[in-house]
C-alpha cells in the first residue's frame, strides 16, 4: 500500500504564518505538524512508500525538511506544478496528478498534512483488511453540533457502511464528522479521474468526492478516539498548541 500526504495547499487563512511556509511544517509542541502523520505512516507495516504532493512555491521547504528525516521506508516528495491559490489542484485534484504522475495502480492511503490526530493507524488499518475491496474514511465524533458544522458530516449504518454525507451542513444531523484520511483500492482508483470528468468546480473538498463516490460503491468508516485536530485556521492552530 502507498500512502499520499497532501500538503499542496497554501492556506490563506493562517496568513501570515503561511505566506512564504508551508502549513504542515508549522510547529506543535517543537515538531512539524507532518512528522506526527509520517511517523505514524513509518509504523505502519502495510505502507511500502509515503508520498507527499506539495507545490513548486513551497517545495523547496520540503526537500530541506526531508533532510532531518530518519526513516523505515522510502519518502518521496511530489511537486503538483502550481505556484498560487488560484492555480491550485485543490486535494482530489492532486490525488490524482500523483496517480499519473506515478503511476500507481495499487492501493492507496491519503492522509491530509494538518490531520493532527493521537490514535495510531493500527485499528483502521485492520478495520481496512476487513473491507479491503471497499474505500474506507476515518471519522471522528466531534461530540458539538456547531463544530461539526465546519466538516463533512457522516452517518454509518450498524455495519459501518456510509449511508449519508453532508459537506458542511448548516444544520447537522449528528456530530460524526469526517477526517482528511482514506483509504481507496486499486479497483476505486479510476473512479477519480471519472469524478474529475464530471466535475467543473475546484475539487478542495474531499468529502465531495466521498459523497459522489458512495454511490458507485460501498463505503465504510471507521470512527477515532482520542484527540483530533484539523489546522484550518489561527484559532484551530492554537488550540491544537496548547492541547495536543
Amino acid at each position: 500500500m502507498k500512502a499520499l500526504i497532501l500538503a499542496a495547499g497554501y492556506a490563506t487563512r493562517l496568513y501570515p504564518l503561511t505566506k512564504e511556509y508551508p502549513k504542515p511544517l508549522l510547529p506543535v509542541k517543537k515538531k512539524p505538524i507532518i512528522n506526527y502523520i509520517v511517523d505514524k505512516l513509518d509504523a505502519a507495516r502495510e505502507v511500502n512508500e509515503i508520498i507527499v504532493v506539495t507545490n513548486s512555491k513551497f517545495i523547496r521547504c520540503f526537500k530541506k525538511w526531508t533532510q532531518g528525516l530518519r526513516l523505515s521506508k522510502p519518502l518521496v516528495l511530489v511537486d503538483d506544478l502550481t505556484r498560487d491559490n488560484a492555480s491550485r489542484l485543490g486535494a482530489i485534484g492532486d490525488v490524482d496528478f500523483v496517480l499519473r504522475k506515478k503511476n500507481l495502480k495499487e492501493n492507496l492511503l491519503v492522509v491530509g498534512g494538518d490531520n493532527l490526530f493521537d490514535a495510531s493507524l493500527k485499528g483502521f488499518l485492520s478495520f481496512v483488511k476487513k473491507h479491503k475491496s471497499s474505500p474506507v474514511i476515518g471519522a471522528y465524533d466531534a461530540k458539538d453540533l456547531e463544530r461539526a458544522k465546519h466538516y463533512g458530516v457522516v452517518r454509518l449504518d450498524k455495519n459501518k457502511r456510509l449511508t449519508d454525507f453532508k459537506e458542511k451542513p448548516k444544520k447537522p444531523h449528528s456530530t460524526l464528522i469526517a477526517m482528511c484520511l482514506y483509504y481507496f483500492p486499486a479497483r476505486s482508483l479510476a473512479l477519480i479521474r471519472e469524478y474529475l470528468q464530471v466535475r467543473r468546480k475546484k475539487h478542495d473538498a474531499t468529502g465531495l468526492y466521498i459523497d459522489w463516490l458512495k454511490k458507485k460503491m460501498q463505503v465504510y468508516g471507521f470512527v477515532f478516539g482520542g484527540c483530533w485536530h484539523d489546522i484550518g485556521g489561527h484559532k484551530f492552530y492554537r488550540q491544537a498548541r496548547e492541547t495536543f
